[in-house]
């Protein structure tokens, strides 16, 4: 792993997390990843390979954005993550951000859905002035057709909420439901042609893989 890479800064920074919670709180997260991890659920999430199901979601700021839109104009990045309230999501997504100029230059287009409803994706979006579509996708519906969309135990939500993350409210009511972390670069003719996907949400695709992925995809 590079000193400079995503998943180095991950690392780090779940490291100095860790010290910073009692023993019963690192045991719940311990307890649910390994359940997760154990569930298949990564073995679930769609593959290279695979046609990607089209969508239709909302923006952060009231539109819509549709994947066969996006193929329409090239390649397409899609990232799921679960929401403006994780730390390791806010931390990949501003390296998504260093790194758009980079994918925009291979022709391709970015876009990172979320359970959480719009208003939670503006201030996300704004926050971290991300050049790229934040769209909401309450109830995991599209994770759901990609394979990624599970449910967190029920001492880890209630953790969750001691922690004043309200899943409640930010996803829209449909709190337990979250996405596996994943990122798909797919063709114009909706094929995926390289994929990432962890039960471990402080593992993220690099985004140097991105996009080596990106100009292999145009070489092929």
């Amino acid at each position: 792993m590079s000193p400079n890479s995503l998943n180095a800064e991950l690392r780090a920074f779940f490291d100095s997390r860790q010290q910073q919670f009692p023993e019963h709180v690192r045991a719940v997260m311990r307890r649910a990843a390994q359940e997760l991890a154990e569930s298949g659920q990564a073995d679930r999430a769609l593959a290279v390979g695979a046609n990607a199901p089209s969508f239709a979601l909302p923006t952060a700021t009231g539109g819509t954005v549709s994947l066969d839109a996006l193929l329409a104009e090239g390649p397409v990045v899609l990232t799921f993550y679960r929401g403006a309230w994780c730390p390791y999501c806010n931390i990949t997504l501003r390296s998504l951000q260093r790194h758009h100029g980079d994918i925009t230059a291979r022709g391709a287009r970015l876009v990172a859905v979320s359970p959480q409803l719009p208003d939670a994706s503006l201030s996300l979006a704004e926050k971290h002035e991300l050049a790229f579509d934040v769209l909401s996708d309450l109830g995991c519906d599209t994770a759901k057709q990609y394979g990624l969309a599970f449910d967190i135990p029920d001492d880890l939500a209630a953790l969750y909420e001691t922690f004043g993350i309200d899943l409640q409210r930010v996803n829209g009511g449909h709190a337990r439901t979250l996405p596996l972390p994943a990122t798909y670069v797919i063709d114009p003719g909706s094929t995926i042609r390289w994929a990432f996907a962890a039960t471990d949400y402080t593992t993220r695709a690099e985004p140097a893989d991105i996009l080596a992925a990106l100009d292999q995809s145009r070489t092929a």
